[in-house]
This record gives structure tokens, C-alpha cells and sequence, in this order.
């Protein structure tokens, strides 16, 4: 392995790593960030499990499983800090979407959706209303069309396109 990789090469290679021993525990690797921060290195694992919050145990069993392997793959000292994405977590990713599904999140939309024409695709109401920030709660994911969710205030269920969406975060409380 070369001596001095990059940032991203070095993600590149510990990702299956984590990925591969995060199924051993059920666990669901959503983010791996590697930061230089007051001359330290971290390396930053956001873990989720689709039938149980994650907990201490969960971030315990993925330190020790991968205790071994990042050694031989990060050429420099480091810090491992794992843990759950957190109650109110930036939705960053399509697969986030999809992995969040039933969760209550907070949407920031580009546009208004009563200044967009209101259009329909396959029988489904895809956009309407009238607000810049909608409470919600997640039901999916469809590639190409957009995030499927509950408006709480409304009752209804929409799709809001992916180039609508200025910024989602998780809103678990």
C-alpha cells in the first residue's frame, strides 16, 4: 500500500472493511469521515440498524471488530470515534432516504410548492401546498422521482423532487 494516501483513497479502502463487520452486528454504516482537527486524525463511523436504535453496545462491537483491520489500512495515527447518526442528523444521501424510511424529519424545500405547477406521476400527487418548510414523516425513496413523505399539517402524502429539497434533517424527538 502506498506510504501517503489521500483522504479519499484511504475512505475508499476502510469502506467495505467497515461495511463487511458492520453486518456481523446488523449494523448499518451510513457515514465514514476522516478529519484532521487541532492536529489529530478521526475517523468518524455513523452506524444504523433497521430493528433496534443503535446503542453503546452496537459502537462497542464495531470498535472491537474493526480494531485490527484499520491499522493495517490507515498509515497514521488516529482516533475511531463511532455512533449513531444522531436524533436530528442532516439527511446527506438517496440511501439515506430510503434507510430513514418512517422517521419524522424537517424538510427545507428550494421553492414553494404552490409557485410550481402542481403535476401528477403514475396516479401520484406530486407536489402541493404551500410552504418553504414542512415537518414530515418519511415513507421512501423513488429514484428519478423523489422523496415519498406524510405531511403532518395536511394529512396527506406527497413526493417532493430531490432538486426541490434545499436541505432534510432527521427530527426524532
Amino acid at each position: 500500500m502506498k506510504e501517503h494516501l489521500n483522504r479519499r483513497e484511504i475512505i475508499e479502502a476502510i469502506t467495505p472493511v467497515i461495511e463487511n463487520t458492520a453486518m456481523r452486528y446488523n449494523l448499518i454504516p451510513i457515514e465514514v469521515e476522516l478529519e484532521k482537527e487541532s492536529g489529530n486524525w478521526f475517523l468518524r463511523i455513523y452506524i444504523f440498524s433497521t430493528d433496534h436504535p443503535v446503542n453503546h453496545q452496537d459502537c462497542e462491537n464495531l470498535s472491537r471488530g474493526l480494531d485490527n483491520f484499520l491499522d493495517d489500512l490507515i498509515p497514521f495515527k488516529y482516533r475511531l470515534e463511532i455512533s449513531s447518526p444522531g436524533l436530528y442528523r442532516k439527511i446527506k444521501t438517496e440511501r439515506e432516504y430510503v434507510l430513514f424510511e418512517g422517521k419524522n424529519a424537517i424538510i427545507k424545500l428550494e421553492n414553494e410548492i404552490d409557485k410550481l405547477a402542481p403535476r401528477v406521476v403514475d396516479g401520484e400527487n406530486i407536489i402541493a401546498g404551500g410552504e418553504k418548510k414542512i415537518e414530515v414523516k418519511l415513507l421512501g425513496y423513488e429514484k428519478g422521482i423523489g422523496v415519498k413523505v406524510y405531511k403532518y399539517n395536511t394529512g396527506e402524502e406527497h413526493t417532493i423532487p430531490l432538486n426541490n429539497i434545499q436541505q432534510a434533517q432527521l427530527n426524532d424527538e
